[in-house]
C-alpha cells in the first residue's frame, strides 16, 4: 500500500502540468477575482487560494473513499477471492492509458474526460453560487465542487482507489495524488508561468511518461501472476 501511496504522489507530481492546464486559470483568478478586506494583500489572497485547494482534495478524498469502500464490499459480495486482483489489472490499464496521454502518443482519456461533461454540466453551476469569492471560507466549497471538474488524470487515479480495499485506502490514494498536485497549483504568477514551462517540456513529458508507463506494466505483471 505504501509503493502505492508514494506512486499517487508522484502521478500528482509529473501530471500537474495538465492540472495547471485544466485548474491553474481558476487558480490564478482568485488570487486577483475576489473581494472584501482580506483580498487587498499577497497573504489575504494566498488564503483564498489555499481554502480553494483545500476544498479540491477533500472532494479528492471523499470520492476516493466511496470508491475505495464500494469495490471493497462488491469484492466480498461476489465472494470471488481474485475480484481485487482482476480490479488492479484493470487499474494497471489505466495506467498505462495514462501514461500513453500524457506522453502524447494516444489521447484516448479525452473520450473519458467527456463522458465526464454529462454529470459536470450539473455540478458546475453550484459553483457559480459562490461567485465573487468574499471569503476564504466561500473558496472552500467552491473548491470541493470544482474538485469534481472531469479530469482523465484524477479518473485514472480512481481507478487505483477502487483497488485499494477499503475506504481508507482509497481516501488515501487520492489524497496522496491530491498532494503531488498542491505545489504547481499554488503557485501563481511568475513562478508558475517557470513550472508550466517545466512540465509542458516535452522532454520532461516523455520521461515521466515513460515512468508511469513502467509502473504500470509492472504492477499489470504482478497482479496477472497472482491470478495463476
Amino acid at each position: 500500500m505504501e509503493l502505492d501511496l508514494l506512486g499517487a504522489l508522484v502521478v500528482g507530481l509529473m501530471g500537474a502540468g495538465h492540472c495547471i492546464g485544466m485548474c491553474g486559470g481558476v487558480s490564478a483568478a482568485l488570487t486577483i477575482g475576489v473581494s472584501g478586506p482580506k483580498a487587498t494583500s499577497k497573504g489575504g489572497r494566498f488564503s483564498f487560494l489555499l481554502a480553494y485547494n483545500f476544498g479540491r482534495l477533500a472532494s479528492y478524498v471523499l470520492i476516493g473513499a466511496l470508491i475505495g469502500s464500494t469495490f471493497a464490499n462488491l469484492a466480498g459480495l461476489s465472494g470471488v477471492n481474485n475480484a481485487l486482483v482482476g480490479l488492479r489489472i484493470g487499474a494497471a490499464a489505466m495506467m498505462i492509458l495514462l501514461a500513453l496521454y500524457i506522453g502524447q502518443w494516444w489521447k484516448g482519456l479525452t473520450y473519458i474526460e467527456k463522458g465526464g461533461q454529462v454529470v459536470w454540466k450539473y455540478i458546475s453551476p453550484l459553483a457559480q453560487r459562490f461567485l465573487p469569492l468574499k471569503s476564504p471560507l466561500s473558496a472552500l466549497p467552491f473548491g470541493f465542487i470544482w474538485g469534481w471538474l472531469p479530469c482523465g488524470l484524477v479518473y485514472s487515479m480512481l481507478s487505483w482507489a477502487a483497488v485499494s480495499g477499503s475506504a481508507l485506502g482509497g481516501a488515501q490514494t487520492m489524497l496522496a495524488f491530491g498532494l503531488g498536485t498542491l505545489p504547481a497549483m499554488l503557485l501563481v504568477g511568475a513562478s508558475a508561468q517557470r513550472m508550466k514551462n517545466v512540465l509542458s517540456n516535452n522532454l520532461f513529458k516523455k520521461s515521466s511518461a515513460l515512468l508511469l508507463l513502467a509502473y504500470g506494466l509492472h504492477t499489470g505483471y504482478i497482479a496477472w501472476s497472482q491470478l495463476s
